[in-house]
C-alpha cells in the first residue's frame, strides 16, 4: 500500500482548496495511522450495496400506479413520470457518520466546522454522536467522496439525482417510501400522553427522537438525528433514505429537468438553472430531514432545492443541521469487500 503521506498529498493537490500548500511531512504518516485507514477503507467497502441497473419510470408515479390514483407529491417538479435507464453502481449502505466524516478531517488536518446552525450548544450536540449523520454542506459532501476515490482507487461520488431515487425506491419500485416495506409503521396515536408519545416501527416518528435526546441529554428535543441504523432498511438493504435528514445529491436544481431528461444516466444540468429567493444557484437534496409515521414526509419521488452552502441569509448565515450524504461508487461491477484474512 502507498504510504499514507502521498495519498493524502495527492488529494490535498487535486481537491482541497489550500490544503495543497500544506507541507507533506505534516501530514500523519506513521504505521499506525496507516493500519487506521486500512481499517476504514475496509468498513468502507463492506458497507456498499451492489445496485444493479435498468429502466424505471422516475418520478411521482401515484397517479398511474399508486392504488389511489392520485398523485403522491402536490409539486410539479416530480413531473412527468418520465423513463430512465441506469448502470448498476454501488451506493453506502449508512449515511456518512460524524465518526466517519471526523476522521476524514482528522487524517487531512481540516479543521471541522464551527457552526451550522444559529445554536452553537445545539450544532456541537449534532456532532458529539458517533453514529448519527454528519451534517455538511454540498462541497464538503463532494470533498468526502473525492477523496474516499482517492484513498480507495474507487471511483466513488455523490450520487445522482436519479441513482438516489432509483435505490431508494429498490431498482424503481413502486414504493412511497424507503421503508422496509414502503408504508410508514408505528405505534397507535392513542397511546400518547402527557409523559409518552408514541414510537415508529419502520420509520421514526417525534417520540424516537425526543427519547433518544434524553438519553443522551441532548437539547434538540425531537429534532434530534438518530443512530443511521435506528430502523429497518429498504428492501435493497438501504438505511434511512426517508427520514434523519436531507441528502446532497450531485445533480444543479431545475424544476422542469424532467421535461428533457436524457434516457440513460442522467446526470442533471449542467450548470446552475434555478435561483433560490437569495439569488444563490441551487443544488437537488432528496429525502426528508424529520419524516414521520402520522403525517407521512419522506416520499421517494420529492424533490428539495437548496443553496450548497447552505446560506440562509443576505449575510451569509448557513444551516446545514438538515444535511446529511452518502456516496456511490460508478463501478457496474459489484465492489470486492475486504478480506477477512489479515
Amino acid at each position: 500500500m502507498e504510504s499514507l503521506k502521498i495519498i493524502l498529498s495527492t488529494y490535498c493537490a487535486l481537491t482541497l482548496p489550500g490544503c495543497g500548500n500544506a507541507e507533506p511531512e505534516k501530514v500523519p504518516a506513521s504505521s499506525s495511522h496507516q493500519v487506521e485507514l486500512q481499517a476504514f477503507i475496509d468498513s468502507i467497502k463492506a458497507d456498499l450495496v451492489f445496485v444493479e441497473g435498468g429502466d424505471f419510470l422516475m418520478g411521482d408515479f401515484g397517479q398511474e400506479y399508486g392504488p389511489e390514483r392520485l398523485p403522491y407529491d402536490t409539486d410539479e417538479d416530480s413531473k412527468p413520470l418520465h423513463k430512465i435507464v441506469l448502470t448498476s453502481f454501488s451506493m453506502e449502505r449508512f449515511k456518512v457518520t460524524n465518526e466517519r466524516y471526523q476522521f476524514f478531517l482528522e487524517v487531512n488536518n481540516i479543521e471541522p466546522r464551527l457552526k451550522g446552525m444559529a445554536n452553537q450548544e445545539k450544532w456541537d450536540s449534532l456532532n458529539s454522536i458517533p453514529n448519527t449523520p454528519a451534517h455538511i454542506d454540498w462541497y464538503e459532501a463532494e470533498r468526502y467522496c473525492q477523496w474516499l476515490e482517492v484513498v480507495t482507487k474507487l471511483p466513488f461520488a455523490l450520487p445522482t439525482e436519479a441513482q438516489w431515487e432509483y435505490a431508494a425506491r429498490s431498482r424503481g419500485q413502486y414504493l412511497v417510501v424507503a421503508t422496509d416495506d414502503g408504508s410508514y409503521r408505528a405505534e397507535p396515536r392513542s397511546l400518547r400522553t402527557d409523559n409518552y408519545s408514541p414510537k415508529g416501527v419502520n420509520i421514526s416518528s417525534d417520540g424516537d427522537r425526543e427519547v433518544f435526546a434524553r438519553r443522551k441529554s441532548l437539547p434538540t428535543g425531537t429534532f434530534t438525528p438518530l443512530p443511521v441504523d435506528r430502523f429497518p432498511p429498504n428492501p435493497l438493504g438501504l438505511y434511512s433514505m426517508s427520514d434523519n435528514g436531507y441528502e446532497w445529491v450531485n445533480d444543479w436544481y431545475d424544476p422542469d429537468y424532467y421535461k428533457k431528461s436524457p434516457l440513460e444516466d442522467p446526470k442533471g444540468p449542467e450548470g446552475v438553472v434555478f435561483n433560490d429567493q437569495l439569488n444563490h444557484g441551487t443544488k437537488v437534496t432528496r429525502g426528508q430531514n424529520y419524516a414521520d409515521p402520522y403525517w407521512g414526509g419522506g416520499v421517494n419521488v420529492f424533490r428539495t432545492a437548496a443553496d450548497p452552502y447552505g446560506r440562509i441569509r443576505a449575510d451569509g448565515t448557513s444551516f446545514i443541521a438538515d444535511k446529511t450524504m452518502r456516496c456511490v461508487v460508478n463501478s457496474p461491477a459489484p465492489i470486492e469487500p475486504p478480506s477477512s484474512t489479515t
